[in-house]
This record gives C-alpha cells, structure tokens and sequence, in this order.
C-alpha cells in the first residue's frame, strides 16, 4: 500500500504569475507522488494575450517541458479573434483548427472543420423573422450535401389550434424527420415524430420541399406523447408502442412517484415512495418490487456516505440486505474507500477477500493506486471480452473464487495515462498495460498499434478521431466527427451508426457472419424506448421493446416486452431494476420481485472485475453498465457525444466541446474515475450541475417562467445554455429591424471589445496563508460552519431564485473609477474576466435584479445625468417595452451563460443605447470617453452580476484586495 497523508501536499503551493493588466500568464503547481515523496515535480502552465487582453495561446506542463528542447511545437490551444470579440479561429494540438465565421447578426455563418469539411447556414431573408432554413456539409473535391433541413410553421387555424405558429415543426436531420405535431401552452412539445432515414440513403435533402424528401425516408412514423401539469412539467408520457409513463411530483418539484402501463395491460408501480430532505437531498425511495433504498450523508459536508438497498422486513421474498454501499472521503472530496457491508468476507489461497475498494492519489488528484477483487478467473482486461460468468453465489456464501488485485497508474505532465500495472498474485494474472504518447500532442494508442511517439499522429485524422481500434480493426468517422463504423464490411463482424442533428446515436446495427446466415442485430432510440432486433438473413428472430423508465429515483428501470422471439428461461414483460453506485455504474440488478438477476463491479476505469448472473439468458440481456452507460460489442462505452475505451483509460476522440475541462481533450474525469463522473462524454458532472439543477427546480421564478423543467442534474445545465441561446438570437433579431447610426456603432464596438473585470466585496480578508482567496456561495458557507453576514442575501432570493448554491461578483469595464464602498463589506477583491479560466464556461449573467425584473436600479441624478428630458420616460420604461410588461419574460430573457456573457452583456445594453435620442447618445459617448469606460452607463442601465456555481478558488496574483477604510 503507498504511503499517503497530508505530507504528499505539503509545500506544494500553487503559484500564478500576473502581467501589469492583471491577466494571469502562467500558473506553477507541485505533483507529488505518494510512492515518492521525496520527488516533487515542478509543472508549469502558461497563457499569452493579445494587446486587447484576449486569451491567444494556452501551453501545459508537458508541452511546455516539450518545447524547451524544440522550439517548434504548437501551443496546445491557440485562439484568434474578430473585431467583435468573437473566436474566428482556434488551432489545438489535440483537435486540430477549427474556423467559424458569423453574420452581421452574430448567427452562425460558416464553419470549416480540423478534416475539411466546409459547413454552411442559410437562414430566412432580411424581411423575415431570419429564422435558420437549411444547414450544409460538404468535403473537399466532393459537392456538398444539405444535411438539414427547418421546415417553420405558418399562422393558419389549424396552426393556431395546436399552437405551433412561429414553431420549427419538421427537422429533416442526419437521421431522417423530426417533427412536431403540437405545443402546449407553456411551450412543451405535446406530440412530437420521427421517420428514420432508409438504411440505404445518407442525409442530403435536397429538393424545393417535403415532397421531394419524402422519398428517403422509411415509411414507419413513431409518435410520442405527453401531457403536462400547468407549469409544462410532463407528467404523463406515451411512447411511440403506446406505453405509458405516469408521474407525480411533490410541492417542490421533486418525483414523488411513478408507475408504467404497458399497452393493452394494467397500470404498474415503478417507484412507490420518494422522501427528501429540507435540502432537497434524497434519503429514502421505494420501488414497485418492494426494494428499499436508503441514503446517508456525511453532517458536516453533506457528501453521500451510504447507500443501502434492502428487503425490508414483511417483503414477499423475506427480508435480505442486498447492497450496503460506504464511502470514505479525504478533506477535498476525493473517495478513498468503498466497502460493500452486505457482502460476506470470503477466504481463498489464504488471502481474506473483502467487498472493499481502497484508492490512493497523487497531490494532483489523480488516482495513481487502487485495491479491490475480482473474479479468480480473470484474466487480461481487453477490448472484446468480458471476464467468464458466474452464478449468483447463495445467500452469505464463502465458496465463490475472488481474488485480490492492485493496479497502478502512471501519467505525464499532460495527464496522459502512460501505464497501468495490474497484480493478481494468487491467480498469477499480472500484466503491464502500456500506451504510447505522441511526441507533439495529447494523442495516444496503445503500444499494440506503435510503440513510437511519432507514428502516433498517423493512427489519427486532423480531427483528433482515433482510426484503428485494435491493430487491422478500422475505424471510420462521418463528416461531424461521430463514430460512424468499427471494422469494414469484409470484416467477420462490424457494427455501424447512425446520429441526429445533436450527435445523439439513432441507430446501431452489428452485422456477424456465421457459417449458416449472417446475423443481424439492430437497435432504434427513441424517447423512452428501444428496438431491438435479430435478423438471421432476411428472417427476424427477435423482436424486443426495451422500454426505458425516465423517473425511477436511483435506480434504472427497463422493461422487456418481446413482440416475437423471447427466449426460454426469461418472463415477458420482465421489469429490471438496476441499481447505481455513485458515479452511476449499475452493479446490482433485481427483477419485480427482489430477486437477483444479476451483479457487477468494476475497475476504476471501466471494465469488469466481478461479473455474476443467474443464467446466461439473464447476463445477455443486461444493457447499461459502468457509469451507467450501454457497453457496445466493440468493448467501447456509448456517452452520447463520444466513446470510451475502458482498457485504455481515455476517450477514443477529442473533447467536442473543446477545453472544456483542461487543455488535454482525451483525458477521462481528470484522472479521478472514482469521484468524478462524466455524463455526456464533455466533461465531469458534479456539484457545477447541482446547482444549477437547483436553482431551476427550487427557484420559484425559474420554475414558473423556464420553457424547460429538468428531470435530473444533467439536464439543468443544458437547460439554461439553450436560454441563454434564444436570448442572444434574440437581441440579433431586434438589431436586424434597423441600420445603426454611427453612435450606435462606435458604443457597440466599445462594449463588446472591452476588457472586463470582476469584484467581489467582504467585511472581512478571508485570503488563506498562502494568499488564495476562496470564495464561497452560501450554501458552502453553511456547510463549513463559516460564519457570514446572512442580511447580505434577501429571503425572497432564496424562494424566487434559489441561487445560494452560486458565489457573487458585480461584472464591469477595468479601469476608470472603481466602486469605492458596497453594503456587502469594505474588502474589495477584484480580477480580470480573463483569470476566470476554467469557470468562465459554467458562469452565468444575471444583468439586473431578478426580483424586481422590470425595474432600473435605483440610481441618483447625477449617474442619469446624461439623459436628455426626453428620453427619461423612454429609460425609466425601458424594461417593461424590451419584456411587454411580462415579469417571467424578463426574468429568463436576462441570464447569459458561458460563452455568451460579454456578448449578451454588450448587446443588452446597446439595444438600451439604440432606444435613447441622439442628444442623450452623444452625452453617453462624452462620458465613456471622459471615464475611458463605460461602466456608469452600464450601472445606470444595469446592475449585472457573475454567479459561480459553488464558488470559485483564485490564487495569489490572479486578483487584487483593496481596503476601502
């Protein structure tokens, strides 16, 4: 076991260096390793700017090594930028370049790809709403194909009747059609369609309208359904089979329960009882097969600690404690240790064999060392196979054969998992998993493909898309980058794909060519639902509904209705509880009474370590497995956005999303695959999605006015992103409606380029020894037992908008006259928006007051004193025009997210700017000059804030503290 304690961190600070605009150039951070805790290694990250203050270049500790001994490598990430503010270009390492153009109105114009491929957007003309029409995706030497398609709804009374005037209500996408049939009054899609492509074709619709398309398309239609309560929350779903999902959710908006009628068949239970507490934490759940699973919390951080899933006593089945999951956490979050209690200890070769798992990190929180068991049978963790089956031991049985195993891990600068150890000593199953790096990038394969870092960029396109799998297994991407198929059709097996226009999978078919026929196996997603079927030649063997349950608490359900083909020893109809650890990995499976169908552990990564079921039917029809995600034939792991190869610890693809989570884009959950999870294949999920999960389900103005309600975490995020979106498009279509004069123009320009900073005031220093400030949202304050002037936040912003779970800053233009005093304290910490960094991407902009919506700040005369006589109607009203009066309106219609903060900020404002008279704009524009920013204007229009989700840690250097005594 490696040493570990608090002296791997000591002396391992954290440094920043800042130049004279307070922009953070490079940061210094110390890795040690717990085996070595003599060596501590120095890793330095560097940034450079451009003389408006605008990220250009990012290098981390392993390029930058790389680049003392040869000057000619990139800069992992490189951004150049338009007159606007907006990245024209990015260049990454891992990725390769990206180029994206937009209109004058800011939309999305034109796109060329890291392999290519040119993508163009056609959207209605200027006399129109300039809604999108048509998207496009053409390959260098070939012509280009109009992959999309955006049919919009006109305002007869067949129109009106089902509310979709003004809706999109065909999206002919890389998988076929998508369509709405009709809208609730809150916004909810009530009836939504898709025809799927024929097998045959490819996107390309082209053709004056429908009619032309029609043919391309498979004649099959699957409608679904929903109803919804008053707040457009869905509370009843029918699949496109006719299945039918009923919820009910408590006062707060939280599942209270639900059940599951089967067409033609009577109503069923999924989840009979859900209890909460006052924090909205889940404690305790029922589920229709009489399981009980409660949840424990550590009092002081409030982590989960325990999860324990039961029989309880007068079950049908007798009483049996099934899974008694605990967790142990170090100081920062990390789980050191997991013990399944309801497992019998277990005796073999002389080893004692616990249902335990011990993890050991580095000082940078990446697990370097794990202990658990697995299967005495194991042997190699590969691509294709799972270890052999075995039976459900009896009840407290000490025969089964596991074993004890250690694995090691080793990782560059970069984070590049280099090496995975594995020691078995009683089975002699040892062996070295070793991966080859490139000498110039983040790229990596196995050493089976090379064991030269320069042949390594070779095994991937421009893209940053792996191309062989195994060595001689292909792999083929389309034109947007998504997993297209594994293997060539000469191949004894291959499996291809099909995506809509999310990158969401639609399709996937396996074709196996045996001695007698060859076998085809498919499956169609839809909402709720998957078809899945087996073909031997033209002949269907098997034809299964996999009926997906949305709202079952922790648990995943599915339902296995055969329309043909069910095999012996499984029941139709057959109901699959499946139950998640921490991170979502589904370990133990029960049927609708209780019983075991089948269990499950993993290794840290991925892969099976322990894999048990009653029959080899039963372990065939399980679906969703580490992380809770579908494992394919290929051994990949599906996330949505990419895949996962479990046997080498990283992405098969570069990060879509980009840098988002660190500069390296192939590395998984940051190296900490026992804490972190990641939802999508973008980034960790975690406590930056319960936040916002919260303030839209416990915030009463966001519940009321947000067209969306999440179901889980993950949706939350996604949710407010897409708002900030249509806010944006918004705004671009008010300034479409006329030609801006000169004033207008030069304030716009000055707004949107300008260099802004953020502050944050406290009645007291709370910089650490070292000189970091860490600043807290309520919520943390509370959990730390920190106390904290609680006057600083309102009653009513904890009902109406529930953002106590987000740190505040006021957001302004640098320079000019600083805000002296504040009520919130006479501390003022302040840093650029640049040093935000990695938090930039999950901030959002509240640009005033949401409890008053329609409302300017309170504001002197003398801040006002620009306006002309004239115009202070037009700017006391302001609100109430842009929004018609309409609170809720204004409430969504003012948060920006992410990316689109300063756009949103400056275009709020200028919208503002265009309705004043030419007297009061030429007094606005003196002032700007004369201040050098325009942050009183701003002030006077606004009160924006930055909120972080839980907090946000800046190092010494990254920001300044000023007294204001």
């Amino acid at each position: 076991m490696l040493n570990f304690g608090s002296q791997i961190h000591a002396k391992t600070p954290q440094l920043s260096v800042i130049d004279n605009r307070g922009l953070w150039v490079r940061s210094i951070s110390y890795c040690r390793h717990p085996g070595s805790l003599s060596v501590t290694e120095e890793r330095i990250t560097r940034q450079r700017f451009n003389p408006r203050g605008q990220l250009s270049h990012c290098i981390d500790p392993r390029v930058f090594e790389l680049l003392q001994a040869d000057n000619t490598l990139d800069p992992n990430l490189s951004n150049w930028f338009s007159l606007t503010g907006t990245v024209l270009r990015t260049d990454s390492i891992d990725a390769g370049t990206r180029v994206t153009l937009n209109d004058s109105a800011g939309r999305p114009h034109l796109s060329v790809s890291a392999t290519g491929v040119t993508r163009n957007w056609e959207y209605e003309d200027q006399n129109s709403p300039g809604r999108l029409l048509s998207i496009s995706d053409q390959v260098a030497s070939a012509d280009a194909r109009i992959t999309e398609r955006f049919v919009w709804a006109g305002n007869s009374t067949a129109e009106q009747s089902l509310n979709l005037v003004g809706q999109c209500i065909a999206h002919y996408d890389t998988a076929g059609l998508n369509g709405v049939n009709s809208v609730g009054l809150t916004g909810t899609p009530m009836s939504i369609f898709r025809q799927l492509l024929l097998e045959e074709h490819e996107a390309n619709w082209k053709g004056d309208g429908p009619s032309d398309w029609q043919e391309c398309l498979a004649p099959e239609v699957f409608t679904s359904h929903c109803t919804t309560d008053a707040g457009g929350v869905a509370v009843i779903q029918t699949d496109a089979k006719g299945n039918q999902q009923r919820l009910v959710f408590d006062i707060a908006g939280q599942l209270k329960a639900s059940w599951l009628t089967l067409k033609d068949a009577a109503e069923q239970v999924i989840v009979s009882a859900l209890d909460y507490s006052a924090g909205g934490q889940k404690m305790s759940e029922v589920h229709g097969n009489g399981i009980l699973t409660t949840y424990t919390y550590e009092a002081s951080t409030q982590r989960l600690v325990g999860i324990k899933t039961e029989r309880p006593a007068g079950h049908p089945s007798g009483a049996r404690l099934l899974q008694d999951l605990r967790y142990e956490y170090d100081p920062v979050g990390n789980v050191l240790a997991v013990r399944n209690k309801a497992e019998t200890t277990r005796f073999w070769r002389n080893q004692k064999v616990s249902a335990q798992n011990i993890f050991v990190y580095d000082s940078a929180y990446q697990l370097v060392e794990s202990k658990g068991r697995e299967m005495a049978n194991s042997s190699l963790q590969n691509s294709e196979h799972l270890p052999p089956l075995v039976p459900i031991p009896p009840d407290n049985s000490i025969y089964t054969l596991y074993t004890l195993y250690t694995r090691t891990y080793s990782y560059d600068r970069g984070g590049n998992l280099i090496q995975v150890r594995h020691i078995a000593p009683a089975t002699d199953n040892s062996y070295t998993i070793d991966v080859t790096v490139s000498s110039r990038t983040n790229r990596a394969v196995l050493n089976a493909l090379t064991q030269k870092p320069d042949e390594v960029d070779a095994l991937f396109d421009a893209g940053g898309h792996q191309l062989q799998l195994q060595p001689g297994q292909q792999l083929t991407w389309t034109v947007r980058g998504e997993l297209l198929q594994v293997g060539d059709e000469t191949a004894s097996s291959h499996e291809h794909y099909r995506y809509d226009s999310e990158s969401m999978r639609i399709r996937k078919v396996n074709v196996r060519h045996t001695d007698k026929a060859v076998q085809t196996l498919s499956v169609t997603y839809l909402p709720g639902l998957e078809l899945r079927t087996i073909c031997l030649g033209e002949r269907v063997s098997e034809d299964l509904h996999t009926l997906l349950v949305g709202e079952s608490g922790q648990a995943q359900v599915r339902i296995l209705h055969w329309e043909t083909g069910r095999p012996a020893g499984i029941s139709d109809n057959q109901v699959r509880y499946s139950y998640d650890n921490l991170i979502g990995s589904s370990g133990l499976e029960l049927d609708a009474n209780g019983e075991v169908l089948s269990y499950e552990e993993y290794y840290p990564f991925g892969g099976t370590a322990i894999w048990a079921a009653t029959s080899l039917v039963e372990a065939d029809y399980k679906i969703v497995r580490y992380s809770g995600k579908e494992r394919d034939a290929t051994g990949l792991y599906y996330y949505g956005y990419r895949y996962y190869q479990p046997w080498v610890c990283r992405w098969l693809s570069a990060d879509p999303a980009g840098a988002i989570d660190g500069l390296n884009l192939f590395r998984m959950v940051r190296n900490n695959p026992v804490t972190l999870a990641d939802a999508k294949g973008l980034a960790p999920s975690g406590k930056v999605k319960k936040a916002y999960f919260h303030m839209l389900t416990n915030g009463s103005q966001f519940r009321d006015s947000m067209p969306e309600t999440p179901r889980d975490i993950d949706e939350a995020i996604d949710i407010v992103a897409r708002q900030s979106e249509r806010n944006l498009e918004r705004l671009a279509n008010n300034f479409e409606k006329f030609e801006p004069d000169t004033l207008e123009t030069d304030f716009f320009l000055h707004t949107s380029t300008a260099d802004y900073e953020i502050t944050h005031f406290s009645s007291s220093d709370f910089t650490d020894v070292e000189g970091n400030a860490h600043f807290l949202s309520r919520q943390q304050l509370e959990k730390r037992n920190i106390s904290f002037n609680t006057n600083n936040t309102e009653i009513d912003d904890l009902a109406e908008l529930a953002t106590d779970r987000f740190a505040f800053f006021s957001i302004g233009e640098h320079g000019g006259k600083p805000k002296t005093k504040s009520r919130f304290g006479n501390f003022r910490y302040a840093a650029s928006y640049e040093s935000l960094n990695r938090y930039q991407d999950y901030a959002l902009l509240q640009t005033h007051d949401l409890l008053l919506p329609l409302d300017r700040p309170s504001s002197s005369t003398s801040s006002t004193a620009f306006l002309a006589d004239s115009d202070r109607a037009v700017f006391d009203d302001g609100l109430l025009s842009n929004f018609n009066s309409d609170e809720g309106a204004a409430v969504i219609g003012s948060i920006y997210m992410g990316k689109d903060i300063k756009e949103g900020l400056a275009m709020t404002v200028a919208w503002d700017f265009h309705a004043m008279g030419i007297d009061t704009k030429q007094k606005i524009l003196e002032r700007v000059v004369e201040d050098s920013n325009s942050n009183s204007i701003v002030q006077a229009f606004y009160r924006p804030q930055l909120l972080i989700p839980n907090g946000m840690r800046l190092s010494k250097g990254q920001f300044t503290l000023t007294s204001m005594k």
